[in-house]
């Protein structure tokens, strides 16, 4: 779009907004010296972009009715074909909603975003396509990605495949849903606070945050640099594992990948775990909303592993109770600046830019009233500290998560993984109608006491179900040092192939 040269007004008025006192003559001198500025900035416009281009045909699919979405997972119903062999031969796929599928919308849960169309595919949906796997659909998520509930998508509640009125976790929540209920073979989650492990957890199914980088983000729309991650959400940790050696490897664009270390991660099934040191991480226990048959069901679940050949010992790391507060700065900056300011990608980084999002997301505060009550908190508090305090907070933050990260790599030396509960609680009700901002807000922010920690040390963590409690499964964690998914893979699948979870 063109841009237009500021009329003297225009110049008087930027200089009010940013404290600029002018004196006579310079609003014409600033002007004019404006000129050539603006109009090499309307020569990159007249170029043309440079995006990857679109390999394999699709339509754009449809939005499902009550009766084929009784869940509310869907967003978008469709089917891309990939390659006609490779290790996906036949499986279907659903993407979270802030993937971008060429040609198919996407919402990321807002209404704000609604009638938003990619013309690209995110590097992920390629590489599924190409190992011969199918897209079955894009799968709801909250609103901008910002709750680990499942009830702010602008379109209603994602409900659990366990239990109809309760949450499905969040901010993957269609896509926990989704393989939760059998609606499809594999899904793909995001993760900046545990937003892949949170509806793995309340679904019931195997979610994998892989190692900071391993996934490349590109074409998805990103929160905050320092904590997206991408990864496999599945029924089974062999699912999981091929899903994960389709997508992970090194990209052209992705600025997150300095260092990338794929496996081929099948291989690390069908071992046993004798001889495998596990850390028990007291902190991931007995925190002021943990429910005491979680608790249970994962010490019992340990002395399974235990029962398998591993030894376990418990073990402190008490930074592990920071976490969470070290992650609220991080994603308030990323909130405002990346997704709000920043037209939904920011900048700062070599990364491929989809401006036609960009120009899309802009919109968004003619329509800041339809936000969830939890995007209103996350505008209102980014945006007060901002104001007041610039990133003084998000990069002490980030400065501070590196001694975090340095604690877990301590255990780790002596560990193979260490264990916790996923979650300190099982799926709860939905909101009703009748419930309040306080009420939306808390179920939306309860349940991310263990799970922030690995987005800001980048361990690889994997929520795995270990048992069923009032007709709700409960997840176990294992982190594991960088790169080192093969050893989660391997003591989820011999946990999963001794006994089925849904009996413990």
């Amino acid at each position: 779009m063109t841009v237009e040269l500021p009329t003297l007004a225009q110049v008087e008025k930027i200089a009010e907004q940013i404290g600029l006192d002018l004196k006579d003559g310079d609003v014409e001198a600033f002007q004019g010296l404006m000129e050539g500025s603006i109009g090499a900035l309307n020569d990159v416009e007249a170029m043309p972009d440079e995006l990857p281009p679109v390999r394999y045909p699709r339509d754009a699919g449809y939005r499902p009715g009550a009766d084929e979405n009784p869940l509310n997972g869907w967003y978008v119903k469709t089917s891309v074909k990939g390659a006609d062999d490779g290790k996906l031969k036949g499986r279907t796929v659903a993407l979270k909603d802030n993937i971008m599928l060429a040609n198919v919308p996407m919402m990321c849960g807002s209404a704000t975003l609604e009638g938003y169309v990619p013309e690209v595919d995110a590097t992920v949906v390629e590489r599924i396509l190409d190992a011969g796997g199918e897209i079955a659909g894009k799968a709801h998520c909250e609103f901008f990605c910002l709750s680990g509930g499942s009830h702010t998508n602008s379109t209603g509640p994602v409900h659990n495949p366990h239990k109809y009125g309760y949450s499905a976790g969040g901010s993957s929540s269609g896509s926990g849903a989704l393989v939760g209920g059998g609606e499809v073979d594999m899904a793909i989650g995001g993760d900046q606070g545990g937003s892949i492990r949170i509806p793995a957890s309340f679904c019931g199914v195997y979610g994998m945050k892989p190692t900071y980088g391993l996934v490349p983000y590109t074409g998805v729309m990103p929160l905050e640099v320092f904590v997206d991650h991408v990864g496999p959400m599945t029924n089974t940790v062999e699912d999981n594992a091929t899903l994960l050696e389709v997508i992970a490897g090194r990209d052209d664009y992705d600025p997150r990948q300095r260092i990338v270390e794929a496996h081929a991660y099948s291989d690390a099934l069908g071992g046993d775990i004798k001889g495998m040191k596990i850390a028990v991480l007291k902190e991931g226990f007995g925190h002021a909303n943990s429910q005491a048959d979680v608790d249970d069901c994962v010490r019992s679940a340990v002395a399974h592993l235990q029962a398998l050949g591993a030894s376990a010992d418990d073990v402190s790391i008490p930074m592990h109770m920071n976490a969470q507060a070290l992650a609220m700065p991080i994603l308030n900056f990323g909130i405002v600046q990346t997704m709000l300011e920043g037209g939904g990608f920011g900048g700062g980084r070599n990364d491929l830019y989809v401006t036609s999002l960009m120009d899309y997301q802009r919109g968004w505060r003619d329509r800041v009233n339809e936000f969830s009550d939890n995007a209103k908190l996350w505008a209102l508090m980014g945006t007060y500290v901002t104001e007041r305090h610039g990133m003084r907070h998000y990069g002490k933050a980030v400065n501070v998560s590196r001694r975090l990260r340095a604690d877990y790599d301590k255990v780790l030396t002596e560990y193979d993984l260490i264990v916790m509960p996923t979650l300190p609680i099982k799926a709860t009700r939905l909101p009703d109608e009748t419930a309040g901002t306080v009420e939306k807000v808390d179920r939306a922010m309860e349940m991310f006491a263990n799970t922030a920690a690995a987005d800001i040390t980048h361990h690889p963590a994997m929520s795995i179900p270990c048992g069923f409690r009032d007709g709700l499964p409960v997840g176990l964690m294992l982190v594991g040092r960088h790169f080192d998914e093969p050893t989660i893979y391997r003591a989820a699948h011999a946990f999963e192939q001794s006994k089925d979870w849904r009996s413990m």
